[in-house]
């Protein structure tokens, strides 16, 4: 059975590189490239096609902040029936909070609900397959519980939506692995460091990311994870793909890592989570989700 890969976010940044090292590391899979925009779906299919002529390449429209579209992608997705493995893109380091049009805060949605929501869609494909599938969530060394509450897990009322959403992913990760292992089903958390990407550039004016870069290299050769590159990002994204899950540590994070003569690896962490919290948050998923699919039930088979 030929390995299928769908990577969310892979219009650019870390998402398209990880695309592009993946068919490096292995050229049979099928890549399915998942971006908001059917435009920037079909550039990122040719940019890889043009390095990876002979790869088997599909694309998927989804925005991860509006569940319509979530569910009518996942819908797609199991009449396709493709998905062995799921990875999450790059957000931004930090992201101005508001409602969505589903009336979630915007943060929490696109950077783990919408995900959440794709995942449990996609359970039946994922769960009980020959050879394990697995999830690879991006989350952050920002992932901080002092930003995350269980009582505003949306992180309405607070300042640090970004890491509040990057805790609630890794929550999220040892929930499912707590519960679905038995069924072939194993998630793992990633950071990949600090990664300049088109998203990166916008937090400042371009003027300056000129005058900081060459301070920014200075920087690596002290603070190894100032990966700069999406490639180098992408590392533990790659490393972890090579890996037997059944052998990973579900409370590690992998982060990925370059040296200051650009050598890249990955450097295993202990994740400071509460698995007590994680499940009683895995609930309150469940519990919005339940409400979401009362919304969308023509959206679903």
């Amino acid at each position: 059975m030929e390995r299928v890969v769908l990577v969310t976010g892979a219009s650019g940044g870390v998402g398209l590189a990880l695309c592009q090292r993946l068919l490096d590391e292995d050229g049979r899979i099928h890549l399915c490239i998942a971006c908001r925009n059917e435009q920037k779906s079909e550039a990122a299919r040719d940019l890889i096609l043009a390095t990876h002529p002979s790869a088997q390449v599909s694309t998927v429209e989804v925005d991860l902040g509006n569940l319509a579209s979530v569910l009518r992608a996942a819908r797609e997705l199991r009449c396709r029936k493709v998905l062995h493995m799921l990875t999450t893109a790059e957000g931004i380091m930090t992201q101005t909070d508001r409602l969505n049009g589903d009336g979630l805060q915007e943060v929490f949605a696109t950077n783990l609900f919408g995900h959440f929501m794709l995942v449990r869609q996609l359970q039946a494909l994922l769960c009980g397959n020959e050879k394990p599938s697995r999830l690879i969530w991006t989350s952050s060394s920002n992932a901080r519980e002092s930003a995350f509450s269980l009582a505003d897990y949306q992180h309405a009322k607070g300042q640090e939506s970004y890491s509040s959403s990057k805790y609630a992913t890794d929550l999220t990760s040892v929930v499912l692995n707590r519960k679905f292992n038995g069924q072939g089903l194993y998630s793992s958390v990633v950071c990949p460091g600090l990664v300049m990407s088109n998203m990166t550039y916008r937090i400042l004016p371009v003027f300056l990311w000129k005058l900081l870069m060459p301070i920014m290299w200075l920087i690596r050769f002290f603070a190894k994870t100032y990966t700069l590159t999406p490639y180098n990002g992408a590392e533990a994204h790659v490393w972890l793909f090579k890996q037997k899950p059944e052998y990973l540590d579900s409370l590690v994070k992998y982060h990925s890592c370059t040296s200051g003569l650009g050598r890249c690896y990955v450097e295993p962490r202990k994740m400071d989570v509460d698995e007590d919290t994680a499940e009683k948050f895995y609930q309150k998923l469940l519990e919005l989700e339940e409400q979401t699919l009362e919304k969308y039930r023509d959206l679903l088979d």
